[in-house]
């Protein structure tokens, strides 16, 4: 009588177990969920709401329509912060992709010294971009790195000033951006080829395919997905771009090294703008949902393949 009682009870709470073991992982999901409902979309929602008002020091709920993007839009500082991002952006994606991908073939040779090699392209990935700036802002001063360097060498003839230079220091900011970035990069293009089939290659090598051939008709066009991650992942960085900025070369000289980010930070905090803050915040915050729209779409299509299939 005991052990059938005590079957029937296991039997019963069973179904109570199931329902636990079921719903106990969802409800652990809860609390972060919250906080990412509050603290991320609550504070963008926040962010738009305040680009749509008459905001300057502190907060307010006057609403002033599209007031405050007409005002963005007429200042000359905000299109120098988005020639700027153009600039930065672009030269910043396509050097990445050529040395990352460039990289990532010189590692794929299978040489003896790929551990190490690999260690070193991926170190600069494990600093901050504030060290990165710093470091970068020391190496380029006139007085004190490369140019002073080389002249104490003899050649006092050589002058490379582009960091305090209002026409070159946009490029200075790419330099430390690109050393940041390019071992992250040259990492996803070697899982790349990693993965591409083998005898693919060798096939084609039997049919009278040369090296370089088999890399720009069968290699490279195999790695389009990582092409197309590695941009998205650029494109957003590039927009986000701040911190870097600020301990390289602060905004300056002037405001030539201005980025959007550097322009809602200024405006939001420092110049008591609120509302003109938020409105570059937001296009911000499209202009990243843009840049990963494209990534949203193929994972989706995919997905939707893979049922179809």
């Amino acid at each position: 009588m005991a052990e059938s009682s005590s079957l029937a009870g296991k039997a019963a709470a069973t179904p109570w177990r199931r329902r636990l073991d079921r719903w106990l992982p969802k409800f652990s999901l809860v609390p972060s969920g919250l906080a990412s409902l509050i603290f991320v979309y609550g504070f963008i929602a926040w962010t738009i709401w305040l680009s749509l008002t008459s905001s300057t020091l502190l907060p307010t709920n006057n609403f002033a329509g599209l007031r405050q993007y007409e005002v963005l839009f007429q200042l000359d500082i905000w299109w120098v912060s988005v020639i700027n991002l153009a600039i930065f952006g672009i030269l910043y994606v396509a050097i990445c992709l050529a040395i990352g991908l460039f990289l990532a073939i010189m590692l794929d040779q299978k040489i003896r010294t790929e551990g190490w090699l690999r260690t070193i392209y991926l170190y600069p990935l494990a600093l901050s971009l504030v060290v990165t700036g710093v470091v970068w802002k020391w190496l380029l001063n006139p007085s004190l790195g490369l140019q002073h360097f080389v002249q104490s060498l003899g050649w006092t003839g050589f002058s490379f000033d582009w960091l305090i230079n209002p026409n070159m220091a946009i490029y200075t900011v790419v330099i430390a951006a690109v050393w940041q970035a390019a071992g992250f990069v040259t990492a996803l293009f070697l899982a790349g080829l990693r993965g591409i089939d083998s005898s693919i290659i060798k096939a084609a090598q039997i049919d009278g395919a040369s090296l370089p051939r088999v890399y720009f008709s069968i290699i490279i066009p195999s790695l389009r997905p990582v092409f197309f991650s590695a941009i998205i992942l650029l494109v957003s960085l590039a927009i986000k771009s701040f911190d870097l900025v600020i301990a390289l070369t602060n905004g300056g000289p002037g405001y030539s090294t201005w980025l959007p980010a550097i322009f809602m930070y200024n405006f939001g905090f420092n110049r008591g703008q609120i509302g003109l803050g938020a409105a570059a915040a937001t296009l911000m915050m499209a202009a990243v949902a843009i840049a990963m729209l494209p990534m949203l779409i193929a994972e989706l299509k995919e997905r939707r393949d893979g049922r179809t299939h």
